[in-house]
């Protein structure tokens, strides 16, 4: 196999430590703020490491610490100048890194002398590996320590993330991780605005770039104390959720409000502006469907139209202009000028040719195909002509990003090919997921929120007619138990006619 599938890096095979001559140069990020201490620790733990000196640099970013950080020769330390935060930190001290593999580690870690050499060896065999330090919490050094709960139960859930699929990020943390510094800038970076959470946040962002994450048991690091999650669980969800929802799409469970907006989309559609009806019968469906985080893309020569004297209805370029009208103010939706290179953050793109519109819950069925069996490529036939199948395409980020960056030692493979390799592809038919040519098309007129509250209307007159019949039901089997002279005509009789008909 050419690439990691999903995220089962179990076909790979490290040096072992010891045994081997590395080439790559690492460079360790440190964020601290006012850890003066602890930072001494961490930094004589790092001047022990087995990794070779001369490929290894120690960058401090100090976030504004009173006093300055000040660190003895073996260690550089840059000053953030703007802005505040672990984020920012982070990316302050990535900026100025220069080595090959970015690894961030806490300043309050004392690291086993082979943590680093057993980060690197993975670098060696795959150029797109985030590794992750197994980090223990002890009370005192010198102790074994253990791993959170959390962790432990993820390890031995999911084979040590081999078969953790889209989620492996979850486990990504600052405290010791490492990244391809190329990677890092694929994903944007770090997000210099968090002070929490950027670890999760950024994780998010490299699986969706195409990375394998892969816990290294053997790169040891020692917290001693808890950690800040571990002492204030509920408030650090409680502070993180509020913004989390809004960089990572596939928290479904931190989306539930059925209207507002959210920063970044689950699916992009992507379509091309060929006629006012056929366009606006597309944008429409996709906007109007069950997956309320969907935003769109047209694609069409916008560069073109200008605000010059023209005749308002025999413009040669009216359906251009027209279908820029109608969405111009619609936040959801956006102009490109050619198929755009979307955000890495999105998880799903549509692809599907203007005119064909989307049923209510076309977009949610297909996202439910790809979950189920962590495919890369849904291929939709819509129809067949004489020139060939016309068809959509509902893309996975991560899998295309992952192939493109197999491509390149792939010899002859389509991007779709790989695609395919690695994650997985089928074809489906259009019909079946509520694809109907434009003109054959429901209204996707109505209100979602009138047709909830007639449901929670409907629940609550069933919810009164369960209780009327639990009353009945009672009051029957207490008349059950007194004698009765005639049961044809009496209570009883009268009180099943009553079940009956309230059931």
């Amino acid at each position: 196999m050419r690439g990691v599938r999903h995220n089962d890096y179990g076909t790979l095979a490290p040096p072992v430590l010891g045994s081997w001559r590395p080439g790559l140069r690492v460079s360790v990020v440190i964020p601290v703020y006012n850890d003066h201490e602890a930072l001494g620790q961490t930094l004589a733990a790092l001047a022990k490491q087995t990794y070779p000196a001369g490929l290894t640099e120690i960058i401090v970013a100090d976030d504004g610490s009173e006093p300055p950080v000040d660190v003895a020769s073996g260690a550089r330390v840059v000053r953030v100048r703007e802005g505040w935060g672990r984020g920012n930190a982070r990316q302050t001290g990535a900026d100025a890194a220069t080595g090959d593999v970015i690894h961030w580690l806490d300043a309050d870690m004392i690291l086993a002398e082979d943590h680093l050499e057993a980060h690197m060896r993975w670098h060696h065999v795959l150029p797109y590996a985030v590794v992750i330090g197994d980090t223990r919490f002890v009370e005192a050094l010198g102790e074994e320590g253990s791993r959170t709960a959390y962790t432990t139960k993820t390890l031995a859930a999911t084979r040590m993330l081999r078969d953790a699929g889209t989620s492996a990020y979850l486990l990504h943390t600052g405290a010791s991780s490492s990244v391809p510094a190329a990677l890092l800038r694929t994903a944007g970076g770090v997000d210099v605005s968090l002070n929490m959470a950027e670890d999760t946040e950024l994780g998010y962002r490299l699986a969706q770039a195409g990375a394998v994450f892969i816990p290294e048991p053997l790169a040891v690091g020692r917290h001693v104390g808890p950690s800040t999650v571990m002492l204030r669980e509920k408030e650090v969800h409680r502070h993180n959720w509020s913004y989390l929802g809004d960089l990572i799409p596939e928290l479904r469970w931190l989306r539930t409000h059925p209207r507002r907006q959210w920063l970044v989309p689950y699916v992009q559609v992507v379509t091309e502006a060929s006629g006012y009806e056929a366009t606006r019968a597309t944008v429409d469906s996709a906007l109007a469907g069950t997956v309320s985080d969907t935003a769109v893309t047209i694609v069409g020569p916008w560069d073109t139209l200008n605000s010059g004297r023209r005749s308002s209805l025999d413009d040669p370029q009216l359906d251009l202009r027209l279908v820029h009208n109608l969405y111009a103010h619609e936040p959801r939706v956006t102009f490109a000028l050619s198929a755009p290179s979307l955000p890495v953050s999105t998880p799903f793109v549509l692809r599907v040719p203007a005119g064909w519109s989307l049923g209510a819950d076309a977009l949610s069925s297909l996202v439910r195909q790809a979950e189920r069996d962590t495919l890369g490529l849904v291929s939709i036939a819509l129809a067949e002509t004489a020139s060939g199948v016309v068809s959509a395409r509902l893309e996975r980020t991560a899998a295309f990003a992952r192939a493109r960056l197999v491509a390149g030692c792939a010899d002859g493979a389509t991007v779709d090919d790989l695609v395919d390799e690695l994650f997985g592809a089928v074809w489906v038919s259009g019909a079946e997921f509520g694809f109907v040519p434009a003109d054959e098309a429901e209204p996707s007129a109505g209100d979602p929120a009138k047709w909830r509250a007639l449901a929670a209307e409907r629940a609550a007159e069933a919810k009164g007619l369960r209780a009327e019949v639990a009353r009945l039901t009672a009051e029957l089997a207490t008349l059950a138990d007194s004698p009765q002279e005639d049961t044809k005509s009496g209570p009883i009789s009268s009180l099943m006619r009553h079940l009956r008909s309230a059931g």
